[in-house]
């Protein structure tokens, strides 16, 4: 696919931005196929050759749409080599929930965000596994794409039982959860891997996402972006947006939310 070397609106990145995932996730299906090999990186996270090889397809893809911008892609930091970055970046995990990939269950991600201000405005989830893609920014809204079919999306306001909660499988601690979503009565709880909660929440599948405990810029970001743009908010442990460029681009507690005051 050829792309065109010059700057854009940033509203019309989200449908090249698509390509550039679906791109990656051919590339992880590909490993996915195979007997491919589980290495351990410094920090004892997992990582295979689809990491690699996405990550690769996805620099190269952000370069020719936005060759002035900077990335800073989880692989590559892993490996102390990000950029300098200013106001404005891009925000790679070229392969969400590794420990999915492994257990061969489907449920991981590419995932692509831009940040402005510490404000991530734009972002694409893919799940080549699932063949589904949720997009969004501030000025387009949200989207999901099933199936090669293209739907608007929007956050839901929760039952008056209370809320759907989503969480990963490897964090269940209602208790750890309870700061985070404060009084609020949780109706019922589902799992879901990689980043596919912030979609589920963009999509008014479910309500609230609590997450305690660390994680990356990246794992987060690109859902930020498309649950923003879905009527919804990721909101830190104070009940600030949270926000990018931190240092060591570390996460702390957050929680994402749906329609919910």
């Amino acid at each position: 696919m050829t792309r065109p070397h010059c700057t854009m609106p940033f509203d019309s990145l989200l449908t090249p931005l698509g390509q550039v995932a679906r791109e990656a996730g051919g590339e992880i299906l590909r490993v996915y196929a195979t007997d491919f090999d589980v290495r351990r990186k410094a920090d004892r996270s997992l990582v295979t050759d689809a990491d690699l090889r996405a990550e690769r397809a996805i620099v190269s893809g952000l370069h020719l749409l936005t060759p002035d911008i900077p990335i800073v892609s989880e692989e590559a930091a892993s490996e102390s080599s990000s950029p300098e970055v200013g106001a404005r970046f891009w925000l790679v995990d070229p392969l969400d929930g590794t420990r999915e990939f492994v257990r061969r269950n489907g449920e991981f991600t590419v995932n692509i965000a831009l940040i402005e201000n510490r404000r991530s405005i734009l972002g694409v989830i893919y799940a080549p596994a699932l063949d589904r893609l949720y997009a969004g920014s501030a000025g387009l809204g949200a989207y999901a794409e099933i199936a090669a079919q293209r739907r608007p999306i929007a956050c839901r306001l929760p039952s008056p039982q209370g809320l759907a909660v989503v969480t990963s499988r490897s964090h269940q601690d209602p208790s750890a959860w309870r700061a985070l979503l404060g009084a609020r009565a949780v109706a019922s709880r589902l799992t879901a891997g990689s980043s596919l909660k912030f979609g589920l929440i963009a999509a008014g599948e479910a309500d609230a996402y609590p997450r305690t405990g660390r994680t990356w810029e990246w794992d987060t970001a690109a859902g930020h972006a498309i649950v923003s743009a879905a009527g919804g908010r990721v909101a830190d442990i104070d009940g600030g947006e949270l926000r990018y460029g931190k240092p060591g681009f570390v996460n702390s507690a957050f929680v994402a939310y749906g329609l919910v005051d």
